[in-house]
This record gives structure tokens, sequence and C-alpha cells, in this order.
């Protein structure tokens, strides 16, 4: 059967015993292979098989609990439930923070008479309590309906307990004066508690959102329509009708619609919002182009490649929501800890009262620990100190060209001990380059270069090319050659200006009677290097050699040095020969160096590693690259790999740079830091506030066990763990710092 994969943006979950209680029906329903909901992003992930369930069934069990359902991925949606949701929270706050300021003036300034003033205070408290806090009754009865215990059970029983003594207090004074109990009302109590609440959620709202912005930052990068040339003519269309092969002009200071080639003209593109890169990049005919990038000078025309779902942005905005919907191994403690925690508060609030009953000063007081215990017990910041982080440091990661896959990528990247690049187009550029040029006559460089380009420019060689891109860089023309002969693997010659010019190997040199002795010791010495010599020869005289190699990417030294200073162990693995192989290992500075290893026994290299108990992290680029990008505890593939590599790794780099390297441990290790930071406040604040909540400390702090306190404490340790997160979005780019 086939298994489809699903993402629902839920609106309503006001906790993470919410998206505890969404999960754990999702996961309940037949056909449901894989759910994951997501208190943060307010988001769920689902894999189901598509024989038995459609994304209806899906949408009916969550709203089913009581929850709302917006199609993710659809921008505009999201923000108009988003800022619907946060205008009826901000409504339900100013009448609450209205009717509550009117109770404390009510209460505590003698401006009503005695008699008059518990029915006053009754008609300001009722709103407040059953208009202004009616989603916590809601969301309680769903719960209970569905078999849970959430936050909203807390705040029902706290709230109501507090409401409820009061209004006893005003309907029957006498009845609750013989049972033992003081006249005291705590309509202000129970008002405050809903005020503060809903002042906390909103201020949650707001942080919350912040920390999605990278994700709406990417998605208000693609373009909304886009001008094809269709007949000889341009026409301005909505981007969901550009098809595969569309010619698409774009003019200066336009965002780029979608994939593509250029065909005609030359601009220079800003790509930093996609790949990080702060300079613009060159584009001429032949160069690709990526949608949403923003084109800055001239005009042109590409031809589509990808369009929709497929384009680079799309998939980065699909990678980025899909890492900040799932959840990492460290949530599950807080996962285990919330299921549990508020049947386990209700207890305690129980057991509170029982003793404040036998011992305490009055029933007033025990009603009053019990409540407070219920109020500042709420897990809001337990379920928030996870996804928040991975929220934020996710979408910090794509700002700088680093996507990573899921959360229990970006967490155990922080853990990695030993990093092990691929050589070929990892470490190296992929492709050869002239490094030395050394005349053995009078010659001179130039001479020598120029004779092995007209020879070359017949040639369609690699190492050809590498001689006339060389040449090309030092301004050198090359002459015209007549009666070439390539020889296949030992060179090629030709006749340039009527003397007969051989270039290649020492083996061609002997066949041809070329003298090589002038030459010998040098083509020793480059050989030993590792790299691949060419001789110059003219009539019977050696003129010149040219050495080639694939050398090392300019940034690659200071990425193994960064890494290094991370107290990482760093190596490199090659099918190379081990004497090319530690040429490019000494130039950027690795002594760990595995060379001649098939593609097929790279995988067992990256295991033997692991065997030593290492945590290691795979850099490759190349098909070969994909069965060790996988057995690595994290794969991360450079930016112009290829796609088999990008899908088999965790963590994609988008631009080919190998500072990212260093960069995504960096922000792997910050954003393990940030959740353990949330972590331990979330449950300090309860470990803390509890006890102190219950009445532990009496008679020394028994001002604190006030609930409006404790509905302070709680919402403050929802909004600072999210503030806390929120910090990860000043990560900053070594290279930038």
């Amino acid at each position: 059967m086939a298994t489809k994969r699903t993402d629902l943006k839920i609106t309503g979950m006001h906790c993470a015993g919410c998206a505890a209680k969404i999960e754990q029906r999702l996961q309940g329903v037949a056909g449901v292979s894989q759910a994951t909901v997501n208190y943060a992003t307010e988001q769920a992930t689902v894999a189901f098989e598509e024989a038995e369930l459609t994304h209806s069934d899906l949408r009916e069990e969550i709203e089913g609990l009581g929850y709302g359902v917006v199609e993710a991925g659809t921008e505009d949606a999201e923000r108009v439930a988003r800022q619907r949701e946060s205008g009826r929270l901000r409504l339900r706050f100013l009448v609450s923070a209205g009717g509550t300021v009117a109770i404390m003036l009510v209460t505590h300034l003698p401006v009503v008479p005695a008699h008059m003033r518990p029915w006053i205070l009754l008609a300001l408290a009722t709103p407040v309590q059953f208009w202004a806090g009616w989603q916590f009754y809601r969301g309680f009865w769903l719960a209970l309906r569905a078999g849970f215990a959430d936050m909203n059970t807390l705040i029902a029983f706290g709230t109501t307990a507090a409401y409820g003594y009061s209004l006893a207090v005003t309907l029957a004074p006498s009845l609750v004066s013989r049972a033992g109990a003081d006249l005291h009302y705590y309509y202000d109590t129970s008002a405050m508690i809903v005020t503060l609440i809903l002042l906390g959620r909103l201020l949650e709202t707001g942080a919350k959102g912040r920390a999605s912005e990278a994700i709406r930052r990417l998605a208000g990068l693609q373009a909304k329509t886009a001008r094809v040339v269709r007949d000889n003519a341009e026409m301005e269309i909505p981007i969901d009708q550009v098809a595969v092969g569309d010619t698409v002009a774009v003019r200066p200071g336009e965002r780029i619609a979608v994939d593509g080639t250029i065909t005609k003209g030359h601009s220079a593109v800003d790509e930093s919002m996609v790949t990080g890169e702060s300079m613009p990049v060159d584009k001429s005919p032949g160069d690709p182009v990526i949608g949403g990038t923003i084109n800055r000078t001239g005009a042109f025309r590409f031809q589509a490649s990808r369009v929709g779902a497929e384009t680079v942005l799309a998939h980065i905005i699909r990678l980025v929501r899909e890492a900040q919907g799932s959840k990492a191994p460290i949530q599950r403690v807080a996962d285990r800890v919330a299921a549990v925690f508020v049947p386990i508060v209700i207890a305690i609030a129980l057991v509170t009262f029982a003793i404040w009953m036998i011992v305490g000063p009055s029933p007033a007081y025990a009603m009053v620990a019990a409540v407070s215990v219920l109020i500042i017990a709420c897990p809001c910041a337990l379920g928030l100190a996870t996804p928040t982080s991975l929220l934020v440091g996710t979408g910090r990661g794509a700002e700088l060209g680093i996507l990573i896959r899921s959360a229990e990528a970006l967490e155990i990247a922080g853990s990695v001990d030993t990093v092990v690049f691929d050589k070929t187009g990892t470490l190296t550029r992929g492709e050869p380059m002239v490094t030395d040029v050394f005349p053995v006559t009078d010659a001179g460089e130039e001479q020598v270069l120029r004779l092995a380009a007209s020879v070359e420019r017949e040639s369609e060689h690699p190492l050809g090319n590498a001689v006339m891109v060389a040449a090309e860089e030092r301004g050198l023309r090359p002459d015209s050659v007549e009666e070439f002969w390539s020889v296949p693997g030992m060179g090629a010659r030709g006749r340039v200006n009527g003397a007969l010019v051989a270039v290649g190997s020492l083996m061609l040199m002997r066949e041809l009677g070329i003298d090589i002795a002038p030459v010998a010791e040098r083509v020793d010495g480059l050989a030993g290097e590792g790299k691949t010599v060419m001789i110059v020869g003219t009539g019977t005289q050696a003129v010149g050699v040219i050495a080639l190699a694939d050398v090392a990417k300019p940034e690659a030294r200071e990425a193994v040095a960064r890494l290094k200073q991370m107290g990482i162990r760093v190596a490199m693995l090659t099918g190379d020969n081990i004497r090319t192989a530690g040429a490019v290992a000494r130039s950027v500075g690795i002594e760990d160096v595995r060379a001649q290893v098939l593609p097929e026994d790279k995988a067992a290299a990256v295991k033997a590693l692991q065997a030593e108990n290492r945590r290691v992290a795979m850099i490759g680029d190349g098909i070969n690259d994909a069965p060790a990008l996988a057995q690595a505890d994290v794969g991360i593939a450079v930016g112009q790999g290829t796609d088999i590599a990008m899908e088999t790794a965790d963590i994609t780099l988008v631009r080919n740079d190998l500072l990212l390297v260093p960069e995504a441990i960096r922000l792997s290790r910050a954003t393990l830091a940030n959740i353990r930071q949330n972590l331990f406040w979330a449950f300090f604040y309860n470990t803390v506030g509890i006890p102190v909540a219950a009445g532990v400390l009496y008679p020394f702090l028994h001002t604190l066990l006030h609930p409006a306190m404790a509905a302070a404490a709680m919402a403050f340790s929802s909004v600072s763990v999210v503030s806390n997160a929120l910090r990860l979005r000043r990560f900053r780019s070594m290279r930038a710092a």
C-alpha cells in the first residue's frame, strides 16, 4: 500500500497537553503509521496509508477533539488563521483585564456600600470567568471527553474553586460561616488568574510568531507572477501557470519566478536569501538561476527547468517545515513527563487541600493553596522548551544556507566528535587546474603555456581544458595548429608555426624521441606531490613542464582548522591513490588520510570509526558518497552535489562552501545548549513553584501562596522559555563576525 505524508496546521492548541492529546488520537487511527504534533509550530505531521484514510478523515479526527485545521504550506491561510485567533485572544484579554481592574477597585476601595459589594463583584466576575475564560472550560470538557487531562483542566479547576467559593459566600454566607470558613471573597483571585493566563498566551503567541519568521521570509521570496514569452510576445501569468520549458523574461530589479537556465542576456543576481552568499553572482547564458532570487542589473531570458513544488526554494521550505515539525530525542523526556504531569499535579493539589484543611488556619487557606498549586504547575514551559528552540534554530540555519532535515539530525550534529571529508569535489574543486609552469629553456613560462594551449585547443580532454583556462586567465592567445594528432592515454601533438609541438606524458616524449633529461628531476618532484605532469616538447627538445592537480577549495584549510579548534577529529576518505590524497590532505591540514577506498567500502570505513565509539559526520557530494552519508551519524551534503547525495544526507549545505560545515555544528551545539537551558528552567519553575505554592515554607513565605502570583509565575515561565529560544535568531556566522 502507498504511504502518504501530510502536514496539517492546527489552531486552538493552548499547551503541550493539547499537542500530546492530538498526537495520541492520530496514532490510534487505523491506517496511520506515524504521527507527531509540534506545539511550538502548531503543526501535525502524519504518515498514513492512502488506501485506508484520506486527508478529510484526519481533519475530522482533529476537529472531533475541538481543534481547527488549516492546510499547512498555504501561508496566506495560515496567516489569516493566526491573526483571527490572535484577535479573539486579544479581545478576551481586554475584557478580562477591564473586568479585573474593576473588581480590584470594588474589592479594595470603600467606594461601594458593604451590602452591595458582593453582588457587584459577582456581576463583574461572572463574564470574566465564563466568557473571557470560556476557552478553558471548553478545553477542559473536550479533554475530559477524550479521556485526557491538560492545562485547561488545571486552570478550570483552579479558577472555578476560587469563583465557586466566592459565590457560596455571596449566596449563602451563613452556611459558609457555620462550616468554619471565613467570609472572604476571591473574585479578584479567579479574575486575576484568567487575565494573567490570557496575557501570557497573548505574549506567547507573539513570540511563537516571531520564532516562525524564517519560514515566512522564505515563503515571501516566492514570486506571484512571471513574464513568459509565448508566440513571440511577453505576457504576465500567475506563477502556478509557468510550465517546464517556458521562456521567462526578467527585468532589472525583478524577482526570478522559477528555476531555470539563462538563454540570453547577462546580469548579476542576488542569491543571498537562498544561498546565504552576500555578493551578487554574475550570470551569463548557460548559467542556472534560482526562483525567488533577485535580478540586480541587466535583463535576461531563461528557460524554466523546475516549477512549483520542484524548485530549489520550494524544496528548502519543505525541508525546513519537516525539520520544524519533527521531534528531537531530547524532547522525549519532556513528553514523558508532560503525559503524566497533570494527573500528578491534581493529586498534589488534593493532598495540599486535605493537609491544610486539617492543620491550616482556615478552610479558605486550604482552598487558596490548592488553587495556587493547580495554577503554577501548568506545563506550558515544559512543552515549549524543546520545539521552540528547534523552530528558531532550524529557521536560522535555513537563512545561513544550512538545511537541516530533522530535529534528530540537529541534535546529533551537536555531539559530533569526528568529521570525515570526501576528497574529490568536496575538499577539492573536482576538476584539474594548472598549478605550476616550469620552463627549461629561455622560452619563459608564458611561451611554454602558449605552446601547450595551442595544441590543446583542439583537444576535448579535461587536462587540455585546464591548460586552455590557465592561458586565458593570463591573457595568452593560442596560435593556430596544423596537423593535430591525439594520442589516447599519452597526450597530443601538432604543428604550431611550422614546428612540431608535443604535450603529454613521459611515455609520449620517449616515443617521439624527445630528450627529457632536462626535465626528469622536475617531473619526479611534481609527481611526488601528487600532481599530474605534462611535458611540453618541440622538435627533439623538452622546453617545459606543466603540473596540474585537483586543488583544494580556497576555504578548505580554514574549515578544517575551525573544526579542530572545536575539538573535532578530522579525516579524509577517498578512492584516489595515497600520493595524491596525501598531497591534498597536507595542503588543508588533515593528518588522518584513508586512500584507495572503493565506493562500496566507504560506508565500512565510517562504520569502523563508529566502532571506536566516535560520533561521525560524513561530508560528501557524489553518488559514491551516498552509502557513507547514510551510515554516518550525520550525513552532510555539500551544495551543488548530486541529488542522491542531498536526498541521503541529514543536512544539506545550500552553497558550495566548506565553512558551513563548522557553522552547522556550531548552530547545532548552540541550539542544544538553548534547549537544555529551557528544560532546566521549565523543570525549575515547577520543582520550586509547586512546593512553595503548596505552602511548605509556611509561615515564612505564606504570601507567595496567592493564586494570582502563581498565575503570573506560570505565564512568565512560558514567555521566558520562548524568549530564550528567540536568542538563537542572533546566531552569527563566524565569517560574518
